[in-house]
């Protein structure tokens, strides 16, 4: 029995660096990829986007590569552009959330409230804008908002751990116990939600998810 245990550790030892080694090659592949994208259509000329569509994914990468001002003003331009091309809701849902995300990011709390607002004017169901809405409101103080937008997260996706997380650190500053947060954390409450990041980071969706919407 004692001769097998080098043998396991070893068998385990190889097993996680073989799962760090794929998880670090796709990261590599994702910052590759990135940066062959920023190269095509952030240089200029007849290669840069002119569509909703290419901006939108221009945006995404400078997001990506936490280029925000630049992805600002990307994203108003794919904005703009989609109002023009009379690009469906969902497609101006998320150019909107990622517009907001942009500015939150520079700490530009209030007009990108603003913006998930017209988000989810766009698409009410929207897990990720409500998530990012009610990190903003409660930036800004606005902590009863903020619980309500969570909540509204937590009816639509009840196992959604950042609006969990987020209720949670609303209840740590205001002391107050909320149901829905408890409801959740209940056995069985699955924590796979779509807009599963950190209560304290907000999301940008994939550029993908624009073009099936467009």
């Amino acid at each position: 029995m004692q001769d097998l245990l080098p043998q396991t550790y070893l068998l385990g030892l190889i097993v996680l660096l073989a799962a760090v080694a794929v998880l670090v090659g796709r990261q590599v592949l994702r910052v590759q990829r990135d940066e062959r994208t920023l190269a095509r259509l952030g240089g200029g000329g007849s290669a840069a986007p002119k569509d909703a569509a290419g901006l939108y994914e221009l945006g995404s990468v400078q997001l990506r590569k936490r280029l925000y001002g630049q992805a600002s003003d990307t994203l108003r331009k794919a904005l703009k552009q989609a109002q023009a091309e009379q690009a469906p809701d969902e497609a101006r849902a998320l150019i909107e959330n990622a517009l907001g995300f942009s500015l939150a990011a520079q700490n530009r709390f209030a007009p990108a409230i603003r913006h998930y607002r017209s988000a989810l004017q766009a698409k009410p169901d929207y897990p990720v804008a409500l998530n990012n809405l009610a990190f903003a409101l409660a930036r800004q103080g606005e902590a009863e908002e903020a619980q309500a937008s969570y909540e509204r997260v937590l009816s639509l996706e009840p196992g959604n751990g950042t609006a969990r997380k987020g209720l949670r650190s609303l209840e740590r500053r205001r002391g107050v116990p909320s149901a829905s947060a408890a409801a959740a954390d209940q056995p069985g409450a699955s924590a796979s939600g779509s807009a599963g990041t950190p209560a304290a980071e907000q999301r940008s969706d994939d550029p993908k998810g624009f073009r099936k919407a467009a």
